[in-house]
C-alpha cells in the first residue's frame, strides 16, 4: 500500500514509463518546450552571428542551423514521446544499465553548470544596476534566484508547466517589443544595421553556432516529451518550439549587439529606460531554462546513485547556486567544450530505438550491463567534435558515434 501511495504522488515517473494519466496535450508540451529554449546563453551566439554576418547571411545560418537542430531534437522528441521514457531510461537500453551512468553524468554535469551560469547571468547585471556592483547584493540575488529555480524543478513537471505558461508569453512579447523599439531607434533598416557589423563568418560557421548553442540541452528532450499524449504531439511541439524559441533568442542577441554592443536583451531594455521590464524578462527567460536544466540533472543523478529525483534536484541546485559566480567567470568555455560531447549520446539513443524497437516495447527485455560500442562511440565522437575544425562540430561527433554504434550492432547480431 505504501509503495502504491508513493507511486501516485510521483508525478515525474523518474524510474518508469509515463502512464496514460500522466500525459499532456499539445499546448502544454509546446509551452514547456518553448520555455526550455528561452536560453539566455543563446543570445551570445546571436551576438556572434550579428558581428560576423550581414542580415541575409544571418537568416541563412538561422534556417540551416535551425533545420539541423530541429531534426536532432525532433527525433529525440519522437523517441521520448513514443516510449514514455526519460533520457536516462533510454540510455539504459542503449548503453546498458551501468553504461548509462556515462551519459547521465555528462548531462547532469553540463546542466548543473549551465544552471549556475544562468543564475549569475541574472544576479550580476541586476545587482550592478540596482546596487552598484555590491557583492552582498549580488550574492543575495544569487541565493534568491537559486532557491526559486530549484524549487520549481523540485516540484516537477507540473511546476515547470506553470512557470512556462507565465514566462513564455511575457518574455516573447516584452522582448520582441524592446527589439522592435531598438531597431526603430537605429540608423536605417535592420538590414542596414546588420551590414555595418558584418564580418568574415561563413553561413556554415554561423549554422554551427546555431546548432552548438543548444544541442547539449536538446539532448535532454525526451525528459519532457515523454509526457506528450502521442508521438506526433511530442515531435511537432519540439520542432516548432525549438525553431521559434532559438530564433527569438538569436534575434535578441543580434539586436543587443547592434544596438548597445552587448549580447543580452536586458542591456537593450535598460538603454530604452525599461528597467523593471528588463529585470522581469531576464529573470523569467533564465528561469524557464534553468528549472528544466536542473530537472534534467536531477533525473541523471537519480539514475547514477539510484535515489529519488527530488533530493538529487536539491543537491544539483545547491551545487549550481554555490558555484554560480565562479562558473560564470571561469567555466563557460569548458561548458561549450562539453556541449560537443552530448550530441553523440543523442544520436545513439535515436539509433538504438529505431534498430531495437522490440527491446523498448518489452518491459522485461534483458538489459546489457555495458554496451561498450555505444560508450566508445560517445568518447570517440566527443574527441572528434572537439578536435576536428572542419564542418560542424556536433555533426562530426554524431557521425563518429553513429558509426561506432552501427559496428557494435553488426557484431551483436553475428553473435
Amino acid at each position: 500500500m505504501k509503495k502504491e501511495t508513493e507511486q501516485k504522488v510521483d508525478i515525474d515517473y523518474a524510474d518508469r514509463v509515463v502512464p496514460e494519466e500522466g500525459k499532456k496535450g499539445f499546448v502544454t508540451m509546446f509551452m514547456i518546450m518553448l520555455g526550455f529554449t528561452f536560453f539566455s546563453a543563446s543570445m551570445w551566439a546571436g551576438q556572434q552571428l550579428a558581428a560576423g554576418l550581414d542580415f541575409w547571411g544571418f537568416l541563412k545560418s538561422l534556417l540551416f542551423g535551425g533545420a539541423i537542430l530541429g531534426l536532432y531534437t525532433g527525433l529525440l522528441g519522437y523517441v521520448g514521446a513514443k516510449t514514455g521514457m526519460s533520457m536516462d531510461l533510454l540510455a539504459q537500453k542503449a548503453f546498458g544499465e551501468k553504461g548509462s551512468y556515462l551519459s547521465s553524468a555528462m548531462i547532469s554535469f553540463t546542466q548543473i553548470g549551465w544552471f549556475g551560469v544562468g543564475i549569475a547571468m541574472f544576479a550580476i547585471p541586476v545587482a550592478g544596476e540596482l546596487f552598484g556592483d555590491s557583492k552582498t547584493a549580488m550574492w543575495a540575488l544569487v541565493i534568491v534566484a537559486g532557491v526559486c529555480m530549484t524549487a520549481s524543478a523540485y516540484f516537477g513537471i507540473d511546476s515547470l508547466t506553470v512557470i512556462s505558461y507565465i514566462a513564455v508569453p511575457l518574455v516573447a512579447v516584452l522582448g520582441t517589443v524592446a527589439m522592435v523599439m531598438a531597431v526603430r531607434q537605429g540608423n536605417g533598416t535592420i538590414v542596414d544595421q546588420f551590414a555595418v557589423s558584418s564580418g568574415s563568418l561563413t553561413v556554415v560557421g554561423g549554422a554551427g553556432l546555431v546548432v552548438g548553442s543548444f544541442v547539449s540541452g536538446g539532448t535532454a528532450t525526451p525528459n519532457f516529451t515523454r509526457f506528450a499524449k502521442d508521438a506526433k504531439t511530442g515531435t511537432i511541439a519540439t520542432v516548432v518550439a525549438f525553431f521559434i524559441g532559438n530564433s527569438l533568442m538569436f534575434f535578441f542577441g543580434a539586436i543587443a549587439y547592434i544596438f548597445v554592443g552587448g549580447n543580452d536583451i536586458f542591456e537593450v531594455m535598460i538603454r530604452l529606460n525599461l528597467f523593471y521590464m528588463a529585470v522581469l524578462v531576464l529573470g523569467l527567460n533564465i528561469w524557464t531554462t534553468n528549472d528544466n536544466a536542473l530537472y534534467t540533472a536531477g533525473l541523471g543523478l537519480a539514475n547514477i546513485f539510484h535515489q529519488k529525483k527530488k533530493p538529487m534536484v536539491l543537491v544539483s541546485g545547491i551545487i549550481g547556486t554555490v558555484l554560480s559566480v565562479w562558473l560564470y567567470y571561469n567555466f563557460t568555455k569548458w561548458l561549450n567544450i562539453l556541449n560537443c560531447t552530448l550530441p553523440p549520446v543523442g544520436i545513439i539513443l535515436v539509433l538504438s530505438y529505431f534498430m531495437n524497437k522490440k527491446d523498448y516495447e518489452d518491459p522485461v527485455a534483458e538489459t546489457q550491463v555495458v554496451n561498450w560500442f555505444a560508450v566508445g562511440g560517445v568518447i570517440l565522437g566527443a574527441v572528434v567534435a572537439n578536435l576536428v575544425s572542419w564542418g560542424i562540430a556536433s555533426i562530426n561527433g554524431m557521425v563518429v558515434a553513429a558509426v561506432c554504434y552501427l559496428v557494435g550492432q553488426t557484431v551483436r547480431k553475428k553473435k
